[in-house]
């Protein structure tokens, strides 16, 4: 352990969340472990266990990073990871220096550091609209796991802010590694302005992303602009149905599309059509979409909760997430005013410049280093 301060580090990172749909813990760990390959300086592996998910043929040499395999049920190396801290990963993807759990409970180790990722604590303030592994877990374990981590990582500052707070963890174990801005093949070098494009949200259909005001926000707005279309593109969830109800009848039939999950490669062309980008969710750790639409050149309503104000640094039109008038005009306004959503579109440009995978990945690996201290000298007591 004492080497790896100063020599290459075995990095072992858990892949399972990229496996299927990249939403936004997926595509932040696929990104990341990338971002860690390209610098070269450490050796890196992602570690991937599914019955049912498999890891594509040329995922090691798309990645740059070993890939160890295991076929196991998600479900069952959870249950025992989280509930009886066995089998060490040692046992299963060979030594490490340190192991990095892609959610907030520890992956159980005998001689790695231990690190983990809290993005948000929904898990604690909004457990019913979790998934049944998470409401069984996290609100039980997560405070011990976070005390016992040797480095948390977080997207944000808020993060980092509500973790201490409501974990009792000190700040200085705690370590902001915001995604980075996507590559975008075409879009980013100007102001996407589409005079007749769609109004775009993405995220997944829960709760906290406040559909249902959004919805009754949009009834408004096509009132008084017609034509226009709001296009909702996510994941469903078990809370969807209700608005996807809404969507099929009037007056919102055929003023509103749900696209669905859209993945990566298709992920530009919907930026490219769109006139702006609405989130005015109740909370957010980071609020991946607002970066990606910055990036894009896209003009971005938001909500001022959360994180949102902290990664659009000015250059969003901020609202009320529950002021459903103040949505409507901040929405109308974008459409209608050119040059306010030039502006927007100007400001998301230059903002969206500050986030580079790179720069996260060194932030990263500063976090490693930071755990694998922390695990030394505790070996040492």
């Amino acid at each position: 352990m004492e080497d790896s301060l100063s020599n290459v580090v075995r990095i072992l990172v858990d892949y399972r969340p990229a496996l299927r749909q990249r939403t936004g813990v997926g595509e932040y760990i696929h990104e990341l472990v990338q971002a860690l390959a390209r610098r070269g300086t450490d050796e890196v592996a992602i570690f991937t266990s599914s019955w049912r998910d498999r890891p594509t043929e040329h995922l090691s040499a798309k990645l740059g990073a070993r890939v160890v395999d295991r076929r196991i049920p998600v479900s069952i190396l959870n249950a025992l990871w989280h509930r009886r801290a066995w089998p060490p990963v040692e046992w299963l993807a060979g030594a490490c220096d340190v192991v990095h759990a892609a959610h907030p409970l520890l992956i159980p180790a005998r001689r790695a550091a231990q690190l983990i990722t809290i993005h948000d604590l929904f898990f604690l303030t909004d457990a019913a609209a979790t998934s049944a592994e998470i409401r069984r877990d996290y609100p039980d374990l997560a405070v011990d796991h976070a005390r016992r981590a040797h480095a948390i990582v977080t997207s944000s500052e808020y993060g980092r802010q509500q973790i201490a707070s409501r974990l009792s963890v000190a700040s200085s174990r705690i370590h902001v590694v915001p995604p980075g801005a996507p590559r975008w093949q075409t879009l980013g070098r100007i102001p996407n302005l589409s005079r007749s494009g769609y109004v775009l949200f993405v995220g997944t259909l829960e709760p906290r992303k406040n559909i249902g005001t959004l919805l009754d926000a949009w009834t408004q707005v096509t009132t008084a602009l017609s034509g226009r279309t709001l296009i909702i593109a996510g994941r469903t969830t078990a809370h969807s149905d209700i608005w996807l109800d809404r969507i099929r009848r009037p007056p919102l039939a055929g003023r509103v599309e749900y696209r669905g999950y859209v993945p990566d490669d298709e992920r530009e062309a919907l930026f490219a059509g769109a006139s702006a980008l609405v989130l005015p969710s109740l909370d957010e750790g980071f609020g991946l979409p607002v970066l990606e639409a910055m990036s894009a050149g896209v003009p971005v309503i938001a909500s001022r909760r959360g994180a949102i104000p902290e990664v659009a640094g000015g250059a969003a039109e901020l609202v009320d997430p529950a002021d459903i008038g103040g949505l409507v005009t901040a929405i109308c306004r974008v459409l209608s005013d050119q040059a306010h959503a030039a502006d927007l579109a100007t400001r998301g440009l230059v903002r969206a410049r500050d986030f580079s995978w790179d720069r996260s990945a060194a932030a990263l690996v500063a976090a490693y280093q930071d755990a694998i201290t922390r695990r030394h000298a505790e070996s040492r007591r």
